[in-house]
């Protein structure tokens, strides 16, 4: 049965059936799929260096040389007070980050990169640009730029509101 099972799936990939059904498979289902699989490369060349893409973006927030809230930074990234915390502490333990409380509000902290922070922010500097390299091989600017366009028109898409009329029966 099994074996079936295998050769039915080989049948499939080797065909035309299975084209078609990945031109019909739903597009934010394709990009996400897409998106995951990217993210997931480049937490492994992030994992070389002993990292990750959540230290990366803090690091890279912080890489400007100020001092931030830590509201502020959440803010940036998009993500909840308590999960950057949660990374912070992480990276103030391995010496990446200083802490500590804004001196005109108790209530914040403020963040900043310590020497070794900007040492592994430029290390891994290196690695995002090689990272980027290896996405645009083979892609002329002008493919790259519509690729921005058309994927910026599907994120503009999925901001909008839902325009279908509701029915009244």
């Amino acid at each position: 049965m099994e074996a079936n099972h295998n050769n039915l799936i080989s049948n499939c990939l080797r065909s035309n059936v299975y084209r078609v059904a990945a031109i019909d498979e739903p597009i934010g289902l394709f990009v996400t799929r897409g998106a995951r699989s990217l993210s997931r490369s480049f937490d492994a060349a992030l994992e070389a260096h002993q990292s990750n893409l959540a230290s990366w973006l803090v690091l890279a927030s912080l890489a400007g040389g100020l001092r931030r809230t830590q509201r502020s930074v959440a803010d940036d990234l998009g993500i909840e007070g308590a999960t950057l915390t949660y990374h912070l502490q992480r990276m103030e333990s391995a010496g990446l980050v200083r802490r500590e409380r804004d001196p005109d509000d108790r209530r914040a902290q403020q963040v900043e990169l310590t020497d070794d922070g900007r040492a592994t922010f430029f290390a891994l500097l290196a690695t995002v640009h090689d990272f980027d390299r290896q996405l645009r091989a083979g892609f002329t600017d002008r493919e790259l730029a519509t690729l921005r366009r058309l994927l910026g028109r599907l994120v503009d898409n999925a901001a909008l509101p839902d325009t279908k009329e509701t029915s009244t029966l």
